[in-house]
Order: structure tokens, then sequence, then C-alpha cells
């Protein structure tokens, strides 16, 4: 009884190709079970006179195992992915409905509500204006904030606008501008916004949150998250 060589060959390509059911040769890829029962057989059957060289066979067995080590390795991987996935949707669900602070100058805003936000002062100005904009950019109000040290500043609307009346629900645009040693600098804002939904990433990348009024953004571009 002859047992072919290529037994091992066979197998290894079934590892490297697992979602195949055949070879290139037409003939069906061999399972591990297979090669084994093969391979014992190959030593049983091999010509006495000519016996297969130990070297050859001891180096079938470790390309064996570190074949069957890499197949192994890819089903633990992709059980961490899963289990990944499925905190990051966690994580997500928790997030709906709460309150975090993004680098943005236009968020959503409550009828008469205002909001608190932030800018980062990168030196001393010698005066600040923060300037509300609606959704149509007519200007709903002025606010002076003065001289502002060096730093991370707050400032507040109070959802008033300059004529008095309360503003409506809807998106405004707030921009901050300063004089620094003269010069008129625009400085960026971080404002509040509340989460709608949250739309997980399908290839491991980062969550994004959907805010109240339309806009998106990334998770990680996220400076806090409050309640």
């Amino acid at each position: 009884m002859a047992v072919e060589n290529d037994v091992s060959a066979k197998f290894i390509n079934s590892l490297q190709n697992p979602t195949k059911t055949k070879t290139n040769d037409g003939t069906s890829a061999l399972g591990k079970d297979a090669f084994l029962q093969l391979l014992v057989t190959q030593m049983k059957n091999q010509n006495p006179l000519d016996p297969q060289d130990n070297t050859q066979f001891v180096a079938q067995l470790a390309q064996f195992s570190s074949l069957e080590s890499m197949q192994n390795l890819t089903g633990t991987v992709d059980s961490i992915a899963t289990i990944y996935k499925s905190s990051q949707a966690l994580q997500a669900s928790s997030l709906v409905g709460r309150s975090v602070i993004v680098e943005a100058s236009s968020v959503h805003v409550d009828a008469g509500k205002g909001l608190t936000g932030s800018v980062v002062v990168p030196a001393t100005t010698t005066s600040t204006t923060l300037s509300v904009y609606d959704a149509n950019g007519t200007l709903a109000d002025t606010v002076d904030l003065g001289a502002l040290p060096v730093g991370t500043q707050s400032f507040t609307w109070d959802g008033i606008k300059d004529d008095g009346s309360a503003a409506p629900a809807g998106n405004y645009t707030f921009k901050v501008n300063a004089s620094i040693n003269g010069e008129g600098t625009a400085l960026g804002t971080y404002l509040p916004a509340t989460v709608n939904s949250v739309t997980t990433a399908t290839t491991g990348g980062d969550m994004t949150l959907n805010l109240a009024g339309g806009s998106s953004i990334a998770l990680s571009k996220v400076q806090t998250i409050g309640l």
C-alpha cells in the first residue's frame, strides 16, 4: 500500500484556506484527524530500505503545529473582537440622553434656556466678545466677556436675545473674538450638547455620537461626559 507524500501539504492548505472544501487539484481538503491518521499510515507503509528522512518528518510536524496554533489564535482574536463590540454597544447605550462637552461652534439650544460653554485663552486678552447667531445666521445677541486671563475660561449665555425676548429652540452658533496684543483673535469654543443616539463602528473604529440638532462627533473628540 502506498501513501502519497503530499498529505501534509494538503492539510496545510486546508488550514490556510479554512473556508474552502476542496484544494486546487480537486481533492477534498484534509482535516486534522485525517492528516494524523494518514501520516501514521504513511509511516507504517514507508519503504524500510528508504525511510522518510527524520528532518523532513520533524519539519512537517513543526509546520503543522505552527499553523494549527495560528488557526486557534485567529479564533481567539475573533472572540475578543466580538466581546469588544458588545462592550462598545453597552457603553454607547449609556451615553444616550446625557450631556457632553465638545469642541464645536454650533449646538442645539432649548427655548429660553441658554448655556454655559468655555474658551481656551492662549494669552491674556484686553477685551473679549461672545456673538450668538441663530440658524439663519442672524445675530441674536452679544455678550461682553471683558478681559480674560490665560487658560480655559467659562462663559454663559442666558438664552435671551438682545431685544429682550427669549430665544426660540434651535441651532445657534457661538463665536468668541478677543483682542490679544492689539490684534483680533478668534477663540475656539467648547459647548454642551445632548446625545440623541450613538452609531457604533463596524470596522473597529471610533463611535460616533449623534447630537441634538443634527450634528455628530467622534467619541474621541468629546472633552467631558456629563449627566
